[in-house]
């Protein structure tokens, strides 16, 4: 049995911690029974395959070392994103895929929402994964009501025309004495389109929303119930699947995919060349939820 991976002790908010060790993927995968892998940034961009996720993935077999790519993409169901990566040269199964959209299931489940009327900014895979959860996907039609709203992806709708009728749903049931749930799978603000390129995604699309309900309602407090990395159902699920916790998160952000796996107790390695960096100034700051195990300069 390979020695367990030493776990950093957790720093008081504020107080300087260690920072993370500069080191290479290949050398830190016997310390673990499992690796979960982000999509965008570590395994792929707007263009294509990155550097070493191949090599990576192909490392992983030969070691036979179970993984999941854990993503938080609900625009793309897991058939789609195995399709996807297998053209980009990825040989990754749909059971190999965990999404953030596979999530919505337990969260109608517990809600009682089978049957609600939901509006889904998202694309069609998007609408597939709310309907699979048990809502009835309705048309985005302005004056129309709706009893969810679901922002899964910055594509697949017309956007202005859509938001627009999203908010005035919003506005109007709440005026009404209305319950409307707003869930959001995907959390992420930004994506890596490509070297040098970033596009915004669904996280950023929900803060429109929020900033329009705080101006409108300030005393309610309206959020979004958010369901992706960071947060800890995915990496339960995670965790699950793979039947072990002794697990390594490799991401690109700091926010979602190390702050979720070290919240679950989970090492993490951040790959720098993705979108967050670590600096100094992090490492004075003293937050614990954001400090990686690791940090990587390459896949392979």
């Amino acid at each position: 049995m390979a020695t367990p991976p030493r776990r950093s002790a957790a720093a008081p908010a504020g107080s300087a911690i260690a920072a993370p060790a500069e080191a290479r993927l290949f050398d830190l995968l016997d310390r673990y029974d499992g690796v979960l892998l982000d999509a965008y940034g570590v395994l792929v961009d707007g263009r294509g395959a990155l550097a070493g996720a191949a090599e990576l993935l192909a490392e992983l077999r030969r070691r036979r070392l179970p993984f999941l790519v854990v993503t938080n993409d609900s625009s793309r169901l897991p058939e789609t994103t195995s399709a996807r990566l297998c053209r980009l040269g990825l040989d990754v199964p749909a059971r190999a895929i965990l999404t953030s959209g596979q999530l919505l299931a337990p969260y109608f489940a517990a809600r009682g929402l089978a049957g609600a009327r939901c509006l889904v900014l998202g694309t069609d895979d998007s609408r597939r994964y709310v309907a699979d959860a048990g809502g009835a996907v309705a048309p985005i039609e302005e004056g129309a009501d709706y009893d969810v709203l679901a922002v899964c992806d910055d594509e697949g709708y017309p956007f202005l025309e859509s938001v627009n009728a999203a908010l005035g749903a919003l506005f109007r049931a709440i005026d009404a004495g209305r319950a409307m749930h707003l869930v959001l799978p995907n959390p992420d603000l930004v994506f890596p389109a490509g070297p040098g390129a970033w596009g915004f995604t669904s996280g950023a699309v929900a803060l429109l929303f929020e900033a329009a309900l705080a101006r409108r309602y300030p005393e309610r407090g309206l959020a979004f119930d958010r369901l992706g990395k960071p947060h800890r159902p995915l990496f339960d699920e995670a965790v699950r699947r793979i039947g072990s916790e002794r697990l390594l998160m490799v991401g690109d952000q700091l926010e979602t995919d190390i702050a979720g796996a070290r919240g679950r107790g989970l090492d993490a390695a951040l790959l720098i060349t993705g979108v967050s960096r670590w600096t100094g100034d992090q490492a004075r700051a003293g937050d614990p939820a954001l400090a990686p195990t690791f940090l990587l300069d390459r896949l392979a």
